[in-house]
């Protein structure tokens, strides 16, 4: 049911303040802002992760933004495509970023305030916004979620390409800079292996793969060297001074990484092995990299992510998945987070022929769906349709979520995630998606605005 009187109140709120200079020169923001003012509990949702990091704060020093100055920090660096150096500059620069962000005549926060905030929120935080933005629209008349479609792309995580030689060189590399460090804060001697393990690296590089064996087996050598100094120092209990204990934590967490990369690399250079995926790493830095392959396409490192949209081109539920599951696995539990988390069962449900089976048809008519239409069938199978008619319709509206993932990914640079760790890629795969829907909800809401 549309709320009518909410959505006169947010077009007449939108129309005033198109009347103030600083708004009329970004509509996008005026439309951004005028739904935070009218819907305050969207802060509710991010509070608990900001609880006791001094955002909640009303009185004493002013040291550190509130909950709502985070927010709105956050939504303008996504729409802006601003890194936090950026955003720090936009603060100064921008009268209408310091109006959006709600400074009042404040000194602007520094770029590390915002990264220590933002950074904060979660990743299952920002999926209860991304919803909670969603039925904003629902409510509003926006979206009617009569018919959603689905899909499955891969994003990036911040790494080189894998290759064996890289992550033993990698491994070295940075066992030394942690024991160089080290010897700086407690006077300590190490041996430097970089030099020749750098040399052998180049040497592989520039060698034919079945003339490396002598080659990797001096890498090796170097390589067990490394890691027998990185164990004995990290055995070591004297150290008494706050940063080589870090530094001691952080030898102890490469030491079973250095020994996983030193057993797949013997594996399958010198004993010729295949080493199964499951038992490799793909970056010591980004340790949760999964490797996804797609058919006969390019192997890509970085995770698998679920997308559901509908007919207005809001994105009703995302999903970052650890592994490579199979796209048939993915389809029926997209379609009951969308039925829990809105309350609606769609009427039409449209997927890639990766989705397709006779067992996801089966459970999708189950729950009620009328219309379940995959682009390609398996042999045995026929999509279910009132009409065939409805199945053309259904088969060309599914192929526009792939211009809503090239704009989500082009337009907030999501292709490869620059945010290091697990928990960071999902929080930034869901600040894109949100500032995408944003994005999606502002147009439609400034459709509906009388020309003037």
């Amino acid at each position: 049911m549309v709320n009518l009187e909410k959505h006169v109140k947010l077009l007449n709120q939108a129309l005033l303040k198109f009347t103030r200079p600083d708004w009329r020169r970004d509509p996008e923001l005026a439309i951004v802002d005028t739904i935070l003012e009218q819907h305050p509990e969207f802060l509710t949702i991010i509070a608990t992760d900001l609880k006791g990091n001094g955002s909640e704060k009303q009185f004493g020093r002013k040291d550190s933004p509130t909950v709502e100055q985070v927010m709105r920090a956050a939504i303008f660096k996504e729409l802006k495509g601003l890194g936090y150096r950026e955003l720090e500059y936009a603060q100064a620069d921008s009268r209408v970023c310091g109006v959006f962000i709600k400074l009042d005549e404040r000194k602007p926060f520094s770029f590390q305030v915002w990264q220590k905030y933002i950074s904060l929120i979660k990743s299952e935080n920002l999926q209860k916004l991304i919803v909670e933005i969603n039925r904003l629209a629902i409510n509003e008349g926006l979206e009617d979620l009569e018919r959603v479609r689905s899909d499955a792309t891969v994003i990036e995580s911040n790494i080189h390409h894998p290759t064996n030689n890289a992550l033993v060189w990698d491994c070295i590399k940075e066992a030394h800079r942690l024991l160089v460090q080290l010897a700086g804060k407690e006077g300590i001697k190490v041996r430097d292996y970089t030099k020749g393990a750098k040399t052998n690296y180049f040497k592989i590089n520039n060698t034919k793969a079945d003339k490396r064996t002598l080659l990797f087996k001096k890498q090796l050598t170097l390589f067990t060297k490394s890691i027998n100094q990185v164990n004995k120092f990290a055995k070591k209990k004297e150290y008494c001074s706050p940063e080589s204990i870090v530094l001691l934590f952080s030898m102890k967490e490469l030491l079973p990484l250095m020994r996983q990369v030193y057993q797949m690399t013997e594996r399958k250079e010198i004993n010729g092995e295949k080493v199964p995926n499951d038992e490799k790493i793909f970056s010591i830095y980004e340790r949760h990299t999964d490797i996804i392959v797609k058919g006969a396409r390019e192997v890509e490192f970085g995770h698998k992510v679920v997308l559901t949209d509908c007919k207005s081109g809001l994105i009703l539920d995302c999903e970052v998945l650890k592994g490579n599951p199979n796209d048939t696995t993915l389809f029926i539990p997209a379609l009951e987070r969308v039925a829990s988390e809105y309350g609606v069962i769609p009427k039409n449900a449209t997927a890639d022929g990766g989705f397709a089976s006779l067992a996801n048809q089966k459970m999708a008519k189950e729950k009620g769906l009328v219309n379940i239409v995959f682009n390609k069938v398996t042999r045995n199978m026929r999509n279910l349709v009132s009409s065939k008619k409805m199945e053309t319709i259904l088969k060309k509206w599914r192929s526009g979520i792939e211009a809503s993932i090239s704009n989500l990914k082009r337009g907030f640079e999501i292709s490869r995630c620059l945010w290091k760790g697990w928990e960071h890629f999902c929080s930034k795969v869901m600040w894109s998606v949100l500032g995408y829907n944003i994005r999606v909800l502002t147009k439609l809401v400034f459709n509906q605005l009388p020309e003037t």
